[in-house]
């Protein structure tokens, strides 16, 4: 015998469910209400969704679907551009252009600017050399000013910038007697040349063919030397305040000229200008005689400036004020006579 299954007890009910209508006539046994439809979506016409594209070729079928407006059989609303937008548009349009324009400007400007300057600094005659305008110093006694001039007058109108101021300075030196130069610009249109030149320091007693020759040994001319051995000049009779050596001038007796350049080139001016002459048979053997009488014998040119020292104070010194011979070959043990 099976027994009896206990009853079930009944579950609660439910609250009805907002938008739906409570429970009464005409409704279900349990009381539910029903459910509000949602609202029907708007229907189109097929015929009218689909239209035939007449762009289609070949008999192939191709299917246009249009929507809004035009679905509905409406005209389309044309596109609208606010008139601010419009405007703002246009604007920019014409500061783009405004910009262009300037660069466009100032871009020909500076070309412009750029060529003037050139045509003014390297073409114009607004700084050009004038001949007028040259400076020439320190040309001393053998240096001819009107040949610099002349080297100087054959680049006159070139414009200052274009100038070649170290081939000048080469074509000066080549003029006779100068030793050293240099060329600065005198802005706008000037030039100065500063000129070191090959002062003579001996005359070398010579005997000159073109000159006829001496009846009585006496030398026809004098070649004037400079310190380093380069000729300067000539003269019939020796310079005044040059002292005369007597070391001929050929390839034997190139050092014992040099030793003599050498100690007339150590010697102070005051004491260069007393010496009457030099002679020396080698290069260790240098003698001078002043203007005053006294010999003296030098030696080699080592030790000069210890010898011009001991010269001059053995000639100021009372003890010595007398002698006529002064050795000073070995400064440390000078002799006199």
């Amino acid at each position: 015998m099976t027994p009896a299954r206990p009853p079930q007890p009944v579950p609660p009910r439910r609250p009805p469910r907002p938008g739906r209508a409570s429970g009464g006539s005409g409704g279900s046994g349990d009381g539910r209400g029903t459910a509000t439809p949602p609202p029907a979506r708007p229907t189109v016409d097929p015929d009218v969704r689909r239209q035939p594209d007449p762009a289609a070729v070949d008999g192939s079928a191709v299917t246009t679907y249009t929507t809004g407006r035009r679905a509905l059989g409406l005209p389309a609303r044309p596109s609208v551009v606010s008139t601010g937008s419009a405007e703002r548009f246009a604007e920019r349009a014409a500061a783009r252009r405004r910009v262009l324009r300037q660069k466009v400007y100032l871009t020909v400007a500076g070309v412009a600017l750029v060529l003037g300057l050139a045509w003014l600094l390297l073409v114009s005659p607004v700084l050009a050399l004038d001949a007028a305008e040259v400076e020439v110093t320190g040309a001393g006694t053998v240096v001819a000013v009107d040949d610099v001039l002349g080297v100087v007058h054959e680049v006159a109108g070139t414009p200052m910038p274009r100038l070649d101021t170290i081939g000048l300075r080469d074509r000066i030196l080549e003029v006779p007697g100068v030793r050293e130069a240099k060329v600065t610009r005198l802005w706008p249109r000037g030039l100065a040349v500063s000129l070191v030149s090959r002062e003579p320091v001996a005359a070398v007693p010579e005997n000159r063919a073109l000159a006829g020759p001496s009846t009585d040994g006496a030398p026809t001319g004098f070649t004037l030397l400079d310190t380093e051995g380069y000729q300067v000049g000539w003269s019939e009779v020796p310079p005044e305040g040059l002292p005369v050596v007597s070391v001929p001038v050929d390839g034997d007796n190139t050092r014992t000229l040099t030793a003599v350049l050498t100690v007339l080139d150590a010697l102070p001016e005051p004491l260069r200008a007393e010496v009457a002459t030099v002679s020396a048979s080698t290069q260790d053997t240098v003698e001078m005689g002043l203007r005053d009488g006294t010999t003296v014998r030098w030696g080699s040119a080592n030790d000069a400036t210890l010898k011009v020292a001991v010269l001059q104070a053995l000639r100021a010194a009372p003890a010595t004020a007398g002698a006529t011979q002064i050795d000073v070959s070995a400064p440390t043990l000078p002799v006199t006579r």
